[in-house]
């Protein structure tokens, strides 16, 4: 009993003292009303955090879409909760109001998530959930069971389909082999329309010899519900650990999901506990490679431990799937994919993954066909890009928003990305084959889309600005610059390439305005104002696009628009675009101010998740952590991506912070180290 006292003690000053580890995000007191729920991922699955002991929130499974409810597009779905399960002690039901000192933790360093609870004076228990990172479409938890005294434990697996899901079949089989019984519990349905079918299976996964095994049961609730459970007996002072492993996957994925869910689950029971725990363990010791290391400033570090984490874990290399503004955590902006993709996440995931970069732009490439469809929809030649992209790359935006028709930049965003994966890699066979593709296409769109008023004047009118509260405005800043620069780099891929200048594109690329105030400030659009915006526009005329140089004018430009930011209500990256621009322009202070004002506001309990507003309720917010993390890697890091490669311009620390390192940039993994000289 003094044994399992003191186990319980160490592992809850674990839990306590590592408030500000670099790897572990803690919650030590958990409140159920004031919870966002923390999501374990592997790219293709997302399990989010529950308060609730034994329950996750739900779990998501990327590619899922289909159309049902809100604004008639398509949406994610949520999947089969395979890590649902519930725990009977002495036949009571282990629930939130008879179980205490529940703590929970995520470690971002091989995604692990961890729950532990005490049940009265009987037991102690502990149980930690993965998205296996080596095995994209499984998953595996393990339950940890400590008796104080003699009890008698029953635990379940429950498989509940979701409720926009229909025609469920249930199924329990069990395959017999003399050194394994494989008992499977598996579900499967359509989503809303008919469109998919989606599945999952899972199993237990026993410690002991095969045939010490418990007795598995199977319960049928109803159409929606049916469980497996056992029971075992623990002695005082005994531990009893037990696993549940499984995998979803829908027919967005495979042909014949239903047979291929067991299939994975089957796998991965017989790959053995241990064996997966390695591999994925590997797997995540591999992407850590690449890393970002702040000394000097603990809480930063966590920070952006966790933001990187977020990114790559809501990312996967050889899926040609995108990222969503809230990634995996959940049915955010119906899991579409907009310039966030492109502009505010893409980037640091190439310096860092671009093998995971790559994906997000194969999901580009695949879609080209449907932006050129879109682009002859609406008068204009080459590709046309949706607002909001989902599966099949039409148009996803709701119609009560102009976003959709209207905000063409998201066609520059698209040209700039794949540009930037070709200076990355330097890879001209990709050029040629996707990058070509693409940035001939959308230079195409852009010379087609302006209007020709004369000599020296090619406006570019109606659009939504990327400042979206300036709706059916002309020649907004960053729709103008990035239409310039995305036909600028299209006959930079020509020349590449060995293929002829496009003069026209050359034409249209000069005379597009860039419009200023008689004191020289960028002007947002003809008939701006001074009025508030909603996001950076002007600002990233300094960056990404490069198109502001001049430092005077990037500084003239930050003083005028940061007064333009209202204090609620506007999304995350403004502030880290204000930061990096300050880094490199040598202001470490304003550059700091800004760092903690694009994400520590927007932070909600108990894990430091990223709302995309200041008090806001929807995390995870991955866009917000694409625009923080491009501030410490391009602006206090002063990474900068360029035709030759990736380069260093001049940059400033803030003064706390004593180094920055950082580790496996680009396709060659070099190391960046800056030190504070003050």
């Amino acid at each position: 009993m003094k044994k399992n006292i003191f186990v319980l003690l160490l592992l809850l000053s674990t839990f306590h003292s590592n408030a500000q580890d670099p790897w572990i995000l803690n919650a030590q007191k958990i409140d159920p009303n004031k919870y966002f729920g923390i999501t374990t991922a592997n790219g293709m699955i997302g399990i989010v955090s529950s308060p609730q002991p034994f329950k996750v929130k739900n779990v998501v499974l990327a590619g899922t879409f289909d159309t049902y409810g809100r604004g008639r597009v398509s949406n994610f779905l949520n999947g089969f909760n395979l890590l649902n399960m519930y725990m009977e002690i002495d036949g009571r039901r282990l629930d939130e109001q008879n179980t205490s000192n529940m703590q929970q933790q995520l470690d971002m360093k091989h995604a692990a998530f961890t729950s532990q609870l005490t049940f009265g004076k009987k037991a102690n228990i502990k149980y930690t959930y993965y998205a296996l990172r080596h095995l994209p479409y499984t998953v595996l938890m393990d339950v940890t069971v400590t008796a104080n005294e003699d009890l008698k434990l029953s635990a379940a697996s429950v498989m509940e389909t979701p409720d926009a899901l229909r025609d469920v079949e249930n199924y329990y089989n069990e395959i017999d082999r003399p050194h394994v019984t494989l008992s499977l519990l598996t579900s499967t349905a359509k989503s809303p329309t008919g469109k998919l079918q989606l599945c999952a299976s899972n199993s237990f996964l026993f410690t002991e010899p095969h045939a010490s095994e418990p007795k598995i049961i199977h319960e049928m609730w109803d159409n929606n519900s049916h469980l497996m459970k056992f029971s075992k007996n623990l002695k005082a002072g005994e531990s009893y650990t037990y696993s549940i492993i499984g995998s979803t996957i829908s027919s967005a994925q495979h042909a014949d999901p239903l047979n291929e869910a067991e299939r994975m689950t089957i796998f991965a029971k017989l790959e053995g506990h241990d064996r997966l725990l390695k591999y994925h363990n590997a797997a995540w010791d591999e992407l850590w490679k690449s890393d970002i290391l702040i000394d000097g400033d603990p809480q930063a570090q966590q920070d952006v431990h966790s933001m990187l984490y977020h990114l790559t874990s809501f990312s996967r290399a050889g899926t040609a799937y995108s990222l969503s503004p809230m990634g995996l955590s959940g049915l955010g902006y119906n899991g579409h994919v907009f310039w966030d993709t492109d502009i505010w996440m893409f980037p640091a995931l190439l310096v860092l993954h671009p093998d995971i970069a790559k994906s997000l732009i194969e999901y580009r490439f695949e879609r080209l066909e449907a932006a050129k469809r879109n682009a002859f929809s609406h008068g204009f030649k080459g590709a046309m890009y949706p607002w909001e992209s989902a599966d099949s790359g039409v148009e996803e935006t709701p119609v009560w928003a102009l976003s959709g028709p209207f905000e063409h930049h998201i066609s520059a965003d698209v040209a700039l990305a794949a540009w930037n994966y070709y200076c990355v890699t330097q890879d001209q066979v990709w050029l040629k084959e996707k990058g070509w593709p693409m940035l001939s296409a959308t230079a195409d769109f852009w010379a087609s889309r302006v209007e020709r008023n004369g000599n020296n004047q090619y406006d570019i009118k109606n659009v939504v600005a990327a400042d979206e509260w300036a709706e059916n405005v002309d020649n907004n800043a960053f729709t103008n610059a990035a239409a310039k620069l995305n036909l600028k780099n299209a006959n930079s891929a020509a020349a590449i390439l060995g293929l002829p200048q496009n003069k026209d594109w050359a034409l249209v690329e000069k005379n597009i305005p860039i419009l200023s105030f008689p004191d020289g400030v960028t002007k947002e659009h003809a008939t701006y104002k001074g009025e508030g915006i909603k996001q950076a526009d002007v600002n990233l005329l300094a960056y990404p696009l490069k198109s502001t140089t001049d430092k005077n004018q990037i500084v003239k430009d930050l003083a005028y628009y940061e007064t333009r930011i209202p204090d609620e209500g506007t999304p995350a990256m403004t502030h880290a675009i204000f930061a990096l621009l300050y880094a490199r322009t040598g202001n470490a202070n304003k550059a700091y101010q800004y760092f903690n004002e694009a994400y520590q506001p927007n932070l909600n309990p108990p894990f430091r998740v990223i709302a995309e507003t200041k008090g806001g309720t929807n995390p995870y917010f991955a866009t917000g952590a694409g625009g923080v993390l491009q501030s410490v890697l391009m602006g206090f890091g002063g990474i900068d991506i360029t035709a030759k490669g990736i380069v260093q311009v001049p940059s400033v620390l803030p003064s706390k912070w004593k180094s920055l390192k950082i580790t496996g940039v680009g396709v060659e993994h070099k190391t960046i180290l800056l030190t504070n000289k003050n």
